[in-house]
């Protein structure tokens, strides 16, 4: 999860590989409507968000005995609340970073519908993980592997923690 720009793509990719497991990228389930409004510049609102996020957590939902890595906004708390009720057991990976790196990364994309001036409106929204919510927040501006490392470690020590027998 994280602003545009912040290397979900590159990163989600790197953890699916690493983690033997399917991978989308959650820009591919928005609607043209969604597509065409980012690309003139206007921020999408909670009621054009709703039926994406229904699909993202779907995707993974369909997943959740093999494993999915998406990488998706999720920018809002609210909507990690959505995309968890499809798929209770989601956890996330919040890449974090200054604005004026993230929007370095957009001026540089080619192809892509996001603009450069929507960075700001995603930090605006943005509502980074708390301490309460399933994940790991880091900092966009390591190379890839480091995060993706940083995420394995995570992701096996959660695992050998949920492990352990109680007594």
């Amino acid at each position: 999860m994280g602003v545009t720009g912040a290397g979900k793509t590159t990163v989600g990719r790197a953890l699916a590989e690493a983690l033997g497991a399917d991978y989308a990228d959650a820009d591919a389930f928005h609607s043209e409507d969604n597509v065409a409004k980012m690309s003139a510049g206007e921020p999408l609102d909670d009621a054009d968000r709703e039926p994406w996020l229904r699909a993202v957590g779907d995707w993974l939902a369909a997943r959740d005995a093999a494993g999915g890595v998406v990488s998706c906004s999720a920018l809002k708390r609210t909507y990690r609340n959505a995309l968890r009720e499809r798929g209770p057991g989601m956890w996330f990976l919040h890449l974090a970073g200054p604005p004026d790196v993230a929007a370095a990364r957009v001026g540089e994309r080619e192809g892509h519908f996001m603009p450069v001036s929507l960075v700001t409106a995603q930090y605006a929204a943005l509502e980074p993980l708390t301490d309460d919510e399933p994940g790991l927040t880091v900092e966009f501006v390591l190379p890839p592997e480091q995060i993706v490392e940083q995420a394995l470690r995570t992701l096996a020590e959660i695992q050998a923690e949920s492990s352990k027998e109680v007594i």
